[in-house]
C-alpha cells in the first residue's frame, strides 16, 4: 500500500505537495488522517492544507476530507491573469483514492464578482447518497492583485 502511496504522490496535477501530518485513529484500526500542505502552483502566495482518511489495508479509502487554505505570500496581478476564470476553474491536485475509479480532487475557482479565489475539495463518486466535498476561500483584499482589471471574468 506504501507503494501506491508514493505512485498517487508522484501523479499530483502539477503542485507542490508534500505530508505535514499523520495522525494515527487508534491501535485497533488501519485508518490514519494524513495531512498534506501544497502551494498554488499558479497562484504561489496561497498554501493550502488538507486533511482526508487513509485506510491502509481496505480497497477505497473514505470520500470525507477538509481543506484550509490562506494566503502566505504575495499574490500578483499577472499570477491572476494567468489562472483559468471559467466557473469550473481548474483542477490543481488529484489523488486517487480507491481501486474502483474514486478520486478526491482539489480545484480553484475565481469568485471576480467578490475577488476572492475558492478552493474545493471533493470527491468524484457519491458516498451514502452525497459527494462529500469542502470549501476555502482566500480574498484578494489587501493584495497586489485586488481592484485590478486582471481579476474581471474574461
Amino acid at each position: 500500500m506504501k507503494k501506491l502511496l508514493v505512485l498517487s504522490m508522484l501523479v499530483l496535477a502539477g503542485c507542490d505537495s508534500n505530508e505535514v501530518g499523520d495522525v494515527s485513529l487508534g491501535l485497533f484500526t488501519t485508518k490514519d488522517i494524513k495531512l498534506d500542505a501544497f502551494t498554488d502552483p499558479v497562484v504561489t502566495g496561497v498554501t493550502c492544507h488538507v486533511s482526508s482518511i487513509e485506510a491502509n489495508l481496505d480497497l477505497s479509502d473514505p470520500s470525507d476530507s477538509a481543506i484550509s487554505c490562506r494566503q502566505t505570500g504575495p499574490i500578483t496581478a499577472q499570477m491572476i491573469a494567468a489562472i483559468d476564470k471559467g466557473k469550473d476553474g481548474e483542477v490543481l491536485f488529484s489523488r486517487s483514492k480507491s481501486v474502483f475509479f474514486k478520486s478526491m480532487k482539489i480545484r480553484r475557482i475565481l469568485d471576480s464578482e467578490h475577488q476572492t479565489l475558492m478552493y474545493v475539495s471533493y470527491a468524484t463518486k457519491e458516498t451514502s447518497g452525497s459527494f462529500k466535498h469542502s470549501l476555502s476561500t482566500v480574498p484578494l483584499w489587501g493584495t497586489e492583485a485586488y481592484g485590478t482589471p486582471e481579476v474581471q471574468t474574461q
